[in-house]
């Protein structure tokens, strides 16, 4: 237990350092609110869960929203939001937080771009078309 907390610890200060503390999708710079998310998830690829390229600096709502499905990072490296989440688009919140980032380029890391299978794995088993 201890040693998967140090190695969580350890990714999150890597990830969050690559990015600048910054959102990759939103730009937002507050360590406080920022996840150190995984692309291929930690519970399924042992061999890649401290590895740099599967990592992306997020805001707490976009992590949840990138590990739920309902938004995605092409190979491309741009946002793609899930056709479930455009079904609300009258919401106001919707279109503020979700809908106004589709399409757009992330704000890239200075090191250790994410790796573009990993993205296409997520882009194929994980979002929400």
């Amino acid at each position: 237990m201890v040693k998967t907390r140090v190695n969580q610890a350890f990714f999150r200060t890597m990830i969050l350092a690559s990015y600048n503390n910054t959102c990759c999708i939103t730009g937002l710079q507050n360590n406080e609110l920022l996840v150190a998310g995984h692309i291929k998830p930690w519970s399924i690829d042992e061999k890649n869960r401290l590895n740099p390229r599967n990592g992306l600096a997020m805001n707490a709502l976009h992590d949840k929203a990138f590990e739920s499905g309902l938004l995605t990072i092409t190979p491309e490296y741009k946002v793609k939001i899930s056709p479930l989440l455009k079904q609300q688009k009258k919401n106001p919140a919707v279109r503020d937080y979700f809908l106004r980032y589709d399409r757009q380029d992330i704000h890239a890391p200075w090191r250790f771009m994410p790796d573009a299978e990993f993205l296409r794995y997520h882009n194929q088993e994980r979002f929400k078309n």
